[in-house]
């Protein structure tokens, strides 16, 4: 029985997944999105062309791939449907899980308005409805994709929910769509997106059997995940490899090799703990070297430096059998280069991911720098103090680097 390989994030998201799984997806025929939803984005450039992606699969720019976002993720339909244009002839390239939960308005209405609330204590979301879609979904009063199939009774069942829920929209100031207005607005998504809608966990099946070369890809990172990031300052779904069983429907005997993604350096968008956040000249040179910006919000990242504990921790809990390391070119022209190889708390030491990442301080290892890896493609030609910074990456994070990026252009990267 042939296998899905999978491609995760191994930090705080943001780390280079979509020129990963765009150059990997060159030799699948199906690539697959099983978690997240349009606050994601993959930054994808080819032949100087740049294209943002947040809910179409990576895979998209192989026009021989099958593309699949499954009953996992959230979508927008609206989103959706803006960013079906950048693309031609999407039929038969595109399927969408008829099981997936559709974030709607007045999801991205309370998202705001919470976080407005929440002040100095806000999460840091986006925005954009992600987390009360999912709270929908999971207080079993969402709304999936496949009930577009019969409009007037998806109206009746929102109109519904607005009443039962009348106390919050109106705490919240919150005003919602009318009767009339909701119908219009599912005939516009009816019209466009019924044509993909399928039962993408059969499908996924179908090409397992039949032996097809399948590419999963999740969103954001391992630390953001709902269970096993640094909660509350998470996402709202499981980000971690074992997501995307849920998220498309497959046994963990279906995944096959698994691809863990991080830069050379860390960021992080919104709040939580960021244990090697550089507050001086240098974090300041990472986001302008890095053009630290988010896909989706444009967002300046928090930067910082590599941070080996939490890798190891992503690598374990992913089961990576290696790491893509991002980026490496941003660290040109660096003297000295620091990698954090411990954490220390209250006069203790540690060498492991604590469950409380509170008031942690870095233990750094400073490394020689070097003068520039931008656009090397051989290992053999890479400077000898890079050489040296990736076995340390290694070592410390106790897992192997199959792939390196040196540049932002699909070529510019070695394979090991």
């Amino acid at each position: 029985m042939n296998r899905a390989d999978l491609i995760v994030g191994a930090q705080w998201g943001d780390e280079g997944k979509g020129k990963i799984v765009d150059m990997m997806a060159q030799s699948y025929d199906v690539v697959c999105r099983y978690q997240g939803g349009h606050n994601a984005g993959h930054t994808i450039v080819v032949d100087g062309r740049k294209y943002a992606l947040h809910l179409i699969p990576s895979g998209v720019l192989n026009p021989k791939a099958v593309n699949i976002i499954g009953n996992g993720v959230v979508v927008a339909p609206n989103a959706l449907i803006e960013e079906m244009k950048q693309f031609k002839n999407m039929e038969k390239r595109l399927f969408i899980s008829d099981k997936a939960h559709m974030v709607l308005d007045f999801h991205s209405a309370i998202d705001l308005a919470k976080e407005k609330l929440r002040g100095k204590n806000a999460i840091g979301t986006t925005g954009m409805g992600i987390g009360p879609a999912y709270a929908s979904k999971i207080e079993r009063v969402g709304f999936r994709l496949g009930e577009i199939r019969n409009i007037p009774k998806l109206v009746d069942s929102v109109m519904e929910y607005f009443r039962v829920n009348r106390v919050i929209f109106k705490a919240l100031d919150i005003k919602h769509a009318s009767k009339e207005e909701l119908t219009a607005e599912f005939e516009e998504y009816a019209k466009e997106l019924l044509p993909f809608l399928t039962n993408t966990t059969a499908l996924l099946w179908k090409y397992i059997d039949e032996g097809k070369n399948i590419l999963l890809e999740g969103a954001q990172g391992a630390l953001l995940d709902i269970d096993h990031g640094t909660y509350p300052f998470v996402t709202s779904s499981n980000t971690v490899a074992a997501g995307a069983c849920t998220g498309l429907g497959l046994s963990p005997k279906d995944i096959g090799k698994v691809t863990g993604i991080v830069k050379a350096y860390c960021t992080r968008v919104g709040n939580g703990p960021f244990p090697t956040e550089d507050f001086g000249e240098e974090g300041k040179l990472l986001r302008a070297n890095g053009y630290e910006f988010g896909t989706t919000t444009g967002r300046p990242r928090r930067c910082g430096w590599f941070d080996a504990l939490a890798c190891q921790y992503a690598a374990r809990i992913n089961g990576c059998d290696e790491l893509a390391l991002m980026k490496l070119d941003v660290l040109d022209g660096f003297k000295k280069i620091k990698i954090c190889i411990a954490y220390e708390k209250d006069g203790k030491r540690y060498t492991t991911l604590p469950e409380n990442l509170d008031d942690i301080k870095p233990i750094y290892e400073e490394l020689d720098g070097w003068e520039s890896v931008k656009g090397v493609r051989e290992f053999d030609k890479l400077p000898k103090n890079a050489k040296a910074y990736i076995k340390k990456i290694e070592e410390s994070a106790k897992t192997k680097v199959g792939i390196i990026s040196t540049g932002a252009e699909r070529m510019d990267t070695i394979i090991l």
